[in-house]
């Protein structure tokens, strides 16, 4: 059997360890990723697999992790560098922005990066300044950089499967605090969609949810109490920030006429913008209603206790789709 229940976090772990059986030029790298198996347990048991120059326990060095990936790609190597949490990727954006981002483009396309950079992001985990960052838009604003963000466990393993193999680089968003959320996961039968195309997680005709990474349980729970009164949500998880698959976004406006998009991200300057604007391009003469955007504030992450004040909830989604159907 093929088919399993496993968390994100092991759905994450078995495909970075199946990529590595596949390809010996795999290998990761970040702190505390070996002896530990990293501080949320993704990369358990792999450094006993596949040893220590496979496994790499990195320096507290974000730049030069990065930096030595790069390396390891210009000789071959498809490295995977996990950091630690989202706020800390900081140290290291000057590598991803100006290095990683456009090696390609700058050597005419005689460079290729295979570089997978593994960021557990969002918050809703108690954790302290610098651990709660959703920093999708400064990626996605990069040309150069493809961004991903799972949602369930078998997305988690097949995206880390492709990420691996794709020849460009990927940042991948992991929603930490859904690491342990179960869900079957077929590793043998690959799936029709691809790394950048959104996916319909639950059909509708009233209104449409947009989610993705860690709002996409927040979204399908909002649709299921709708639907207690008789409203009908169509849920999408994006699972692609860069580039999007912005037909499939449109194509559901088309049918349900009105779009609430979800994201814990700050909404000033957030994907949700991006995605309202294209939306409001393509679909101006389906629209019933304008787009709205439930996010997060634009204020810098707070702390623990009062993370729920600042996390889209149950309540902020629906009061966005009464606006909406009420418009």
């Amino acid at each position: 059997m093929s088919t399993m229940q496993l968390p994100i976090a092991r759905a994450i772990t078995q495909g970075l360890r199946d990529a590595m059986r596949a390809d010996d030029h795999v290998l990761l790298m970040g702190e505390d990723i070996g002896v530990l198996g990293g501080v949320f347990r993704v990369t358990d048991s792999l450094q006993a697999e596949f040893g220590a120059q496979r496994v790499v326990d990195t320096p507290l060095a974000e730049a030069a992790i990065v930096g030595t990936a790069v390396g390891l790609c210009f000789r071959g190597y498809r490295p995977v560098v996990e950091i630690q949490f989202d706020g800390f990727v900081f140290p290291a954006f000057n590598q991803i922005t100006t290095q990683v981002a456009k090696m390609h483009y700058r050597t005419g396309g005689r460079v290729s990066l295979p570089l997978v950079i593994r960021i557990p992001h969002g918050g809703g985990i108690g954790a302290v300044e610098h651990h709660s960052e959703s920093p999708e838009a400064l990626f996605a604003h990069t040309a150069g950089l493809r961004v991903v963000a799972p949602a369930t466990a078998q997305d988690a393993y097949w995206m880390t499967r492709q990420a691996i193999e794709s020849e460009d680089p990927i940042i991948m968003l992991e929603p930490k605090r859904r690491y342990w959320m179960k869900g079957d996961v077929d590793t043998e039968r690959r799936p029709e969609l691809g790394l950048h195309d959104a996916a319909i997680a639950r059909e509708g005709t009233d209104a449409t949810l947009l989610a993705w990474g860690p709002s996409v349980p927040l979204a399908l729970e909002a649709a299921a109490t709708a639907a207690e009164d008789g409203t009908e949500l169509e849920v999408i998880d994006l699972r692609s920030i860069s580039p999007l698959d912005i037909d499939t976004i449109a194509a559901s406006v088309q049918r349900t006429g009105r779009l609430v998009i979800v994201h814990e991200a700050p909404v000033f300057g957030g994907i949700g913008g991006e995605i309202a604007a294209r939306v409001t391009e393509r679909c101006f003469y389906s629209l019933e209603a304008p787009v709205l955007r439930v996010g997060g504030f634009h204020t810098p992450y707070p702390p623990a206790r009062m993370e729920e004040a600042y996390l889209p909830d149950l309540d902020r989604v629906l009061d966005a789709v009464d606006r909406v159907l009420d418009a």
